[in-house]
């Protein structure tokens, strides 16, 4: 047969049955059947190289890692919906919608709010051309790359003649399923496990290497277009995105009124755990799209559409003990030990207790029948005590005076602190957690090194310090007399290890652990000291002259570098060759000189670290805290006490997309 003609017969093939198995998840093939097609083209390919096109199955998965992401435009924006956990806010929605159309009869669409991250499509000629994310709506980052490697995203669309421009926006998710997977291999190798689906997806597609990203499994569903061919509705246009070859939501109604509305709120509040993916609310929007462009738009929110956001699950238990956790610094936290519960699709049965003082402010007791919550993270809260069922003989709870370690050394709480210490250095759970720290990817980041191969490392006696892991590659034979380890895995190990030395001077002063001294403040220590000579020479009166250095990081500084054992440490990490000096850094502007810049909540558009570094090439300075001196405070998601500070002050506030605004104006 003609090998062009057979390749278009793989392709469509192929493609159908992606779309089988990707979007209506009615597979009509075997895996191994799926495999025999995939390979007779990657051979006929092969053999053929002037065939290969880019929406071709096998190009799915291809080239090298890149630098940096490139920023594009959305035309139009990529709008932000207002939310609300308020019925009566839905209510006035659907009066203001009515109203602004005038008396005009008016049709809704539910939707499940999906818990993933937006991304926008652009078709050309009926071929994937570009995929980005949302980014401040204005501008995000091209990701056409990492999407390709999604396959419920069409690389090309069915009847393409008929959308020869299209733009599709969606939200791309992980399933359960495949979420609990990727950890379960993660605690397999060790590593740390993930948070939850949702931040796994967005770091996922922030992977600069498209190779790692198809190896997680990530899902499409689309809830939006614009193009040619398309309908007067946004029904009629899910319709046609599905006809063309998109995965659309299953679960969706319209609505004539708002009282059905409401009853579609209420089926999916209770039947949520139920779906094989995470939703956190329901997406309300006006069907007609002579009615939308009518309505228009708020800031950048539509008058047309609204979110209702669902409230965090809760669930009774019973608290069967108080238990001890010991941090890298020595706190120790305590544990509630709980009766298993189902809540939000998983079962809890541990959750944290901050503190001594959070226990007894909520006057917490063994035997109590406790209220816990659960959000979007997957640890979950205990924030209350079922009163009427407290057992007569049930006791108030005491922090113990000893450590639960082996050595039993005593505990103690700093004036002024709500932490208690175990200040034992051999204390396992500390040594444990400082090598776990030391190894993390905001720290020295060891490929290859994870939770339970440190667990090994430190029962088998081959590590009691963070120095100890640069001797590794001389203990081969006993490493590979370990459980689950063999050659393969310990190159990785030795490889990570060595890569771990081209690891910049502040993340060495940060990887150490010294108490108080977080990225943000050792990178000012870095700036102003330079080496690690000059820092462990300087004196208390030298460290609180440095901008930001208090009293209380200046004594923790000295407090470690005085201790012999932590200096012997310092000097064995200087002969495996770790970087004991600070680079000049390289800056681009000087448009924030003299400006101080403080980061608190979760960004969405860049890591905290690229923030950063962004603020201090254009000459600016990011701090840890906020003060009178702050130029501006740029809060994220979730943002806490800085921002609360920040607003006592009067420091300016910049929102993420704001704060985005600023660094192009000043670019």
């Amino acid at each position: 047969m003609n090998p062009d003609k057979r390749i278009g017969e793989l392709r469509n093939e192929i493609n159908k049955h992606d779309y089988l198995y990707y979007v209506e998840a009615q597979p009509a093939v075997s895996d191994r059947e799926y495999d025999a097609l995939l390979r007779e083209l990657q051979d006929l390919e092969s053999e053929h190289p002037e065939l290969i096109t880019p929406d071709s199955p096998t190009q799915r998965v291809g080239g090298q890692p890149i630098t940096s992401f490139v920023t594009v435009a959305h035309d139009p924006p990529m709008l932000s919906l207002a939310n609300t956990y308020s019925r009566e806010e839905v209510e006035d929605f659907d009066r203001r919608v009515r109203d602004g159309l005038e008396g005009s009869g008016v049709v809704y669409i539910c939707e499940l709010k999906y818990d993933g991250v937006a991304l926008s499509l652009v078709y050309k000629d009926g071929k994937l051309d570009r995929a980005a994310t949302r980014g401040d709506g204005e501008k995000g980052d091209d990701i056409t790359l990492n999407v390709r490697t999604i396959r419920s995203v069409p690389l090309s669309i069915k009847d393409s003649a008929s959308h020869t421009s299209l733009q599709v926006r969606g939200e791309v998710f992980m399933l359960n399923s495949d979420f609990l997977e990727l950890n379960k291999q993660a605690e397999e190798r060790g590593d740390k496990l993930y948070a939850n689906p949702r931040n796994t997806t967005a770091g996922t597609l922030k992977q600069k290497d498209p190779r790692e990203v198809a190896k997680r499994t990530l899902q499409f569903v689309a809830y939006w277009a614009e193009g040619e061919s398309l309908g007067t509705s946004h029904s009629e246009n899910l319709e046609h995105l599905k006809k063309a070859g998109f995965p659309t939501s299953k679960q969706m109604r319209t609505c004539t009124s708002i009282d059905e509305v409401m009853a579609f709120i209420d089926e999916w509040d209770v039947k949520r755990d139920e779906l094989p993916f995470q939703i956190d609310g329901v997406v309300i929007k006006v069907n007609d799209l002579r009615q939308q462009r009518e309505l228009g738009s708020v800031a950048r929110s539509p008058r047309w559409a609204i979110a209702y956001k669902f409230e965090a699950k809760k669930a009774t238990t019973v608290l069967r003990d108080i238990t001890l956790q010991v941090g890298r610094t020595g706190v120790v936290t305590p544990v509630a030990e709980l009766e298993p519960v189902l809540l939000a699709g998983s079962t809890i049965s541990r959750a944290t207790l901050h503190n001594e003082d959070f226990v007894n402010e909520l006057d917490l007791r063994i035997g109590d029948t406790v209220i816990i919550e659960k959000g979007g993270e997957v640890i979950p809260k205990v924030n209350g005590v079922v009163l009427e069922l407290r057992k007569p003989d049930a006791q108030p709870w005491h922090m113990p005076s000893h450590c639960p370690c082996h050595h039993n050394a005593p505990l103690h709480r700093p004036e002024g602190e709500a932490n208690w210490y175990c200040e034992h250095g051999a204390c396992p759970w500390q040594v444990r957690r400082r090598l776990e720290h030391f190894a993390s990817r905001d720290a020295m980041d060891i490929d290859g090194l994870g939770e339970r191969a440190i667990d090994q490392f430190v029962e088998a006696g081959l590590v009691t310090d963070v120095a100890d892991l640069y001797d590794l590659p001389n203990k081969s034979e006993q490493i590979l007399s370990l459980e689950r380890w063999a050659p393969k895995s310990l190159d990785k190990l030795v490889a990570g290890l060595e890569k771990s030395k081209q690891q910049p001077f502040h993340r060495v002063l940060f990887a150490l652990g010294i108490r108080f001294v977080g990225e943000g403040v050792a990178k000012v220590l870095s700036r102003a000291f330079g080496s690690m000579d000059a820092l462990r020479s300087a004196t208390e009166e030298q460290l609180t002259n440095v901008n930001e250095i208090g009293e209380r990081i200046a004594a923790s500084i000295r407090e470690f570098f005085d201790d012999e054992s932590e200096q012997k440490i310092v000097e064995r990490l200087r002969v495996a060759g770790l970087n004991f000096e600070a680079e000049e850094m390289v800056q681009t502007s000087s448009a924030f000189a003299g400006m101080t810049f403080v980061l608190t909540g979760e960004l969405t558009t860049m890591t905290r670290r690229e923030a950063e570094e962004m603020i201090e090439q254009r000459g600016g300075k990011a701090s840890v805290s906020v003060s009178k001196k702050t130029t501006y405070v740029v809060a994220g998601a979730s943002a806490g006490s800085k921002l609360t500070k920040a607003q006592e002050l009067g420091v300016a506030v910049l929102t993420e997309e704001e704060f985005r605004t600023l660094l192009e104006i000043r670019e």
